[in-house]
């Protein structure tokens, strides 16, 4: 199970928003790569593959590929601005370690 918290969701409506599609999905993958090894990639989908995990949370639906479910089961997803901007921010229970951006992670 993936959460979205409230200001993550509305965050995301907004992203959607500019685009002309709207039926778009929300996708969550994580790949090779970033400084700890991990990375969290997030992007919109028109379409989603047959294998992908449909959640949704907060209203919206959020497609995750098979190679990645196993990254991110139970991870929390938060959106927040500071004085430094904004950004969306991973509460991962499967990560052991992430950099100091937050966007990448091990788990070994």
């Amino acid at each position: 199970m993936i959460h979205i918290s409230q200001s993550a969701a509305n965050e995301i409506e907004r992203l959607k928003s500019k685009r002309s599609q709207s039926e778009l999905l929300f996708r969550l993958s994580v790949k090779q790569g970033g400084c700890s090894g991990l990375f969290y990639d997030l992007s919109f989908i028109s379409n989603h593959n047959l294998e992908d995990v449909i959640y949704e949370s907060q209203g919206i639906k959020v497609a995750i590929d098979a190679g990645s479910l196993k990254y991110v089961e139970g991870l929390k997803l938060d959106y927040a601005e500071d004085l430094m901007g904004g950004g969306f921010r991973f509460q991962n229970p499967q990560a052991v370690s992430s950099c100091g951006c937050g966007n990448s992670f091990s788990q070994e």
